[in-house]
């Protein structure tokens, strides 16, 4: 069964609002495992049962589908082992839901009652705690305080109602520190039952989880007892360039709804325009409590929701701010050699080392050129390439475009941005300025350049 059609897998297979008539045996069993292994970013799943709402959609990822049963939206969680494309050419052992890690995206309704079926495919126990959630202590999962582990094998039911609107996560609470390092997570989306007076309507509405690996080059398994030191690190277990971009039209209002369940925080930036963050696990925030940011600190365990008018045109990165985690496959260990004079001793060297390469000489960035060889199941550390070359980026990184013809509706990639002339940066071919130094300088002082007027062919008056 294709993606399109596990999508509304209650078509034909569960009672709807629509008039599907189907036996009540069929009710009685456990509703389709629906398994997705795809690692494109899927269309919003528009609800055709139950109350509607306006969908997310999630990067490089998808929204489990449900069925209605008497009035209570169900759910078909299977843990178990997948193994992800983190990018081309690059693919991880790791455990997940339904075919996927990070799993599928939850979405409700305020005040729906909600009956989730997990079972269990792991190779050890498990359970599942639904972090920032109100509901009963005996639905909170975690293993051995608020209910026994589901065994291997097994397919355990929470039910509890979606009490408040709000971005959440879920994850195991137990033996997580191997299951959370396995890739063992998943967004859970709560839409405001109506006008909510701290809830806009949004034209579109992202959302994804930043995750972190320790893969060695060259192998496939995460070391899961690594506690600071990951080199791949992930939105929704994929490293750029193979991050989606998230495609706007001009003038949309877009919310982008950003989990961390790694073992870090990460600011997160985005160029080109200002946003207000709407929402935490707490749930919305009053607008009198907002302000504009460019910057949002993710910290360990939390949600942040930001919202924005995407008025200016454009491809504009977004990113982690922390610049080695734009980075993959890095080593920790690699000593700095900015500034050593190798000349004479590469060819030397590579006698001995056939595959000898010279690493940061100048700095890095000849990185994001070259056609480094690397261990097969490796991600390139530094890669990508735009209009005008390599972007010399990986891992936490995409791009946020703006298009004033994209369609209402259109999530497809526009392309390029084509910049109107006279708008791109530009090489200067005029005369330069003496520089000089501040007087009684001593050779350690900062350069101080004279202020540059230019004017005439290539340049900008003033």
């Amino acid at each position: 069964m294709n993606l399109n059609s596990r999508r509304q897998f209650f078509a034909g297979a569960a009672a709807s609002v629509a008039g599907l008539v189907v036996a009540r045996s069929a009710l009685a069993g456990l509703p389709e495992a629906v398994i997705q292994t795809s690692v494109a970013t899927a269309p919003p799943l528009v609800p055709t049962t139950g109350r509607l709402y306006n969908p997310v959609v999630t990067l490089n990822g998808w929204t489990l589908p449900w069925r209605m049963n008497n009035g209570v939206k169900e759910f078909h969680l299977v843990a178990e082992p997948v193994v992800r494309e983190v990018s081309p050419g690059f693919k991880v052992n790791m455990w997940g839901y339904n075919g996927q890690s990070p799993g599928p995206t939850i979405e409700v309704v305020e005040g729906d009652r909600v009956r989730i079926f997990v079972t269990n495919k792991l190779p050890e126990h498990t359970t599942i705690h639904w972090h920032g959630q109100r509901l009963p202590n005996g639905m909170d999962g975690v293993g051995g305080l608020n209910q026994p582990a589901i065994p291997v094998g097994k397919t355990f039911v929470y039910e509890f109602e979606a009490r408040r609107p709000g971005t959440f996560m879920y994850h195991p609470h137990a033996d997580e520190m191997v299951q959370m390092a396995m890739g063992m997570m998943g967004m859970w989306v709560t839409h405001p039952k109506a006008r909510h007076p701290h809830i806009s309507e949004v034209d579109r509405d992202f959302c994804f989880l930043l995750n972190a690996f320790d893969v060695e080059p060259g192998s496939k398994t995460p070391k899961i007892n690594t506690m600071t030191d990951f080199n791949i690190w992930c939105w929704n277990s994929r490293v750029f360039p193979a991050i989606d971009t998230l495609n706007v039209r001009l003038n949309d209002r877009v919310r982008i709804r950003v989990g961390n369940l790694t073992m870090t925080n990460h600011p997160i930036h985005l160029h080109g325009h200002e946003f207000l963050v709407t929402g935490t696990d707490g749930g919305p925030t009053p607008p009198n409590t907002r302000w504009y940011e460019v910057t949002t600190d993710v910290a360990v365990g939390q949600m942040r929701q930001i919202e924005l008018v995407a008025d200016e045109e454009g491809d504009w990165a977004m990113h982690c701010h922390k610049s080695h985690h734009t980075m993959n496959a890095m080593g920790h260990d690699v000593p700095t050699m900015i500034g050593v004079d190798h000349r004479g001793l590469v060819g030397k060297i590579q006698k001995v080392a056939p595959d000898y390469m010279l690493m940061g000489e100048r700095g890095m960035a000849d990185m994001g050129d070259m056609q480094m060889p690397i261990p097969d199941n490796t991600a390139p550390m530094m890669t990508g390439t735009g209009q005008f070359g390599p972007l010399e980026m990986g891992g936490m990184f995409t791009v946020f475009k703006v298009r004033k013809d994209q369609k209402p509706g259109d999530y497809s990639d526009p392309g390029p941005y084509k910049f109107p002339a006279g708008t791109v940066a530009y090489e200067w071919h005029g005369a330069l300025p003496q520089t000089t130094r501040p007087t009684g300088s001593t050779g350690t002082a900062p350069v101080a350049a004279s202020a540059i007027k230019p004017s005439g062919k290539g340049g900008m008056s003033h």
